[in-house]
């Protein structure tokens, strides 16, 4: 069977890279198929580190709350594809695509890879409860105003871009209650999943 990919969607404090992180090791134990993690805020995160023109450019849009340029997304993401997916690896996505024009260039990307076999799984979580999580974290850019400004950016952008795949064939889109503990959001993860063919998760 074909390997699988799975995209994330959540909003900061969904608790989605921890979610990422799970089912990855699940993938594994199921089937013993490898996955690419594929993270763009992974590859934000070292470009600002790198102290480069690009990188502070970046850090200031981080800052602003507002999401990094389509071109320079879709470039860290298309990279990381290009030396790390092969014919026999599940693809786990995780920040991307967070823009409609992002979607188009995804589905493009998964026909050319061959992994168009693709479940999208949507942690959802409210306004309040993201407002509380964001501001336990103590970072230095958590503060109210920002993390109001970055929901009403997933919800301006990153919901439409999720949307973009509805109805689409290949395509499946799970909503997963977000707001309950690690381990209840990833029992309904598995469980939501359970319904592909499990020899599909296994390598031949």
């Amino acid at each position: 069977m074909k390997p699988q990919t799975f995209v994330f969607f959540g909003i900061v404090g969904s608790g989605k890279g921890t979610q990422v992180k799970l089912l990855i090791d699940f993938l594994k134990k199921k089937g013993g198929r490898e996955s690419v993690y594929a993270g763009t805020g992974e590859g934000f995160r070292n470009l600002v580190a790198s102290g480069s023109y690009t990188g502070s450019l970046v850090k200031e849009t981080i800052a602003r709350g507002e999401l990094v340029a389509d071109f320079l997304t879709d470039a860290i993401f298309t990279n990381i594809l290009i030396s790390s997916l092969t014919s026999e690896k599940n693809l786990v996505a995780d920040g991307y695509p967070r823009t409609v024009l992002q979607s188009e260039l995804f589905e493009e990307m998964m026909k050319f890879f061959k992994h168009d076999i693709v479940n999208i799984i949507y942690i959802e979580v409210g306004k309040k409860e993201a407002m509380k999580r964001n501001l336990l974290r103590g970072r230095h850019d958590d503060t109210p105003e920002g993390i109001a400004k970055r929901f009403d950016e997933y919800v301006n952008n990153v919901i439409p871009a999720m949307n973009y795949f509805k109805g689409k064939k290949g395509y499946t889109i799970y909503t997963v209650n977000g707001e309950q503990s690690i381990e209840g959001t990833h029992k309904d993860i598995i469980k939501a999943l359970g319904r592909l063919d499990s020899e599909s998760l296994q390598t031949r």
